[in-house]
């Protein structure tokens, strides 16, 4: 069995990576997922999170928000709406979304809708997390 497998990252704007790893997490839509070489091949739709893995003996961490998961043989194809590499992330901007929807839940009486106010908090605190990584 190989020791890695490729790992191919991109959004409908850009190609993020794609090199050979030996680990990734993943954040799929019900929780983490963990490939390793020899992973038996699956389809997931993605979550919003944190991902990270490892190429040349180096943790990458990127947030990803949506999309779907190929696994196939010594492939893994991480097909995503948007992403963003730590080192790419804006702290100032991340704290910012995540202070608006942290009051816009404040607000659920007043018909504000909960649930994208919790999808922006779950992207923001994403954002930060990975970002704080990076330092």
């Amino acid at each position: 069995m190989a020791d890695t497998f490729e790992l191919e990252i991109c959004t409908p704007d850009r190609l993020l990576a794609r090199e050979r790893v030996t680990d990734a997490q993943i954040p799929a839509a019900n929780g983490y997922l963990g490939l390793l070489p020899g992973h038996a091949a699956l389809m997931a739709e993605l979550g919003t999170g944190e991902m990270s893995y490892t190429a040349e003996g180096r943790v990458r961490h990127l947030v990803i928000h949506g999309g779907f998961l190929e696994v196939l043989q010594d492939h893994a194809r991480v097909l995503t709406d948007a992403a963003e590499r730590a080192d790419e992330i804006d702290d100032k901007r991340a704290q910012e979304s995540l202070r608006r929807a942290q009051e816009r839940l404040t607000k659920a009486a007043e018909g504000v809708d909960v649930a994208r106010a919790l999808n922006a908090m779950k992207r923001a605190e994403a954002r930060l997390k990975a970002a704080a990584r990076n330092k």
